[in-house]
């Protein structure tokens, strides 16, 4: 199962720099295109990778180092994904880039009407470090990959933001 084309959208302001210490504020973003709503970081900017997935992809600022949210959702097609399986898979493709991936921890989570499995990783590459949290969940339809990216400095921040992220989904 592969993660199809990209949603294209306009680089629309969606958070304030992360790593100080006030409110991260949320912005509703819906788009017909997607199965779920999502209130998403006010000021970030949309990002369109050209990887094939479909979702939503955003950053922090325009120049790296930035902070990453991805939520990317795949038609299942008939296939019967689970989490686990979608973690194997997440896990090798990371290795085949010659970066070291360490599982950090998991959990079960549930994102909107719809549990899933999350796991934390500490990627280690030959420019850093960098940390991650993916989640993945199974639904009727679709197979979700709801994932953020920060450096090790700015992860804690901007996964209290993730959280808040992640709490305002809603499946269509």
């Amino acid at each position: 199962m592969k993660f199809a084309r990209s949603l294209t959208f306009p680089a629309v302001a969606l958070a304030a720099t992360l790593g100080t210490t006030h409110a991260q504020t949320l912005v509703g973003f819906s788009d017909p295109k997607l199965p779920f709503t999502v209130s998403l970081p006010k000021g970030w900017l949309g990002v369109d990778f050209k990887d094939g997935t479909s979702g939503v992809s955003i950053v922090s600022a325009k120049a790296p180092p930035a902070t990453l949210m991805r939520l990317l959702f795949v038609d299942k097609a008939g296939g019967k994904p689970t989490p686990e399986g979608e973690f194997k898979k997440f896990e090798a493709g990371i290795k085949g880039t010659g970066a070291a991936v360490k599982q950090t921890a998991s959990r079960t989570l549930k994102v909107g009407a719809l549990s899933g499995v999350e796991r934390s990783y500490t990627l280690t590459h030959p420019k850093g470090q960098l940390k991650m949290r993916v989640w993945y969940g199974v639904g009727a339809k679709n197979l979700y990959s709801f994932q953020l990216t920060d450096t090790p400095a700015r992860f804690a921040a901007a996964s209290g933001t993730f959280d808040k992220v992640l709490v305002s989904v809603k499946f269509k």
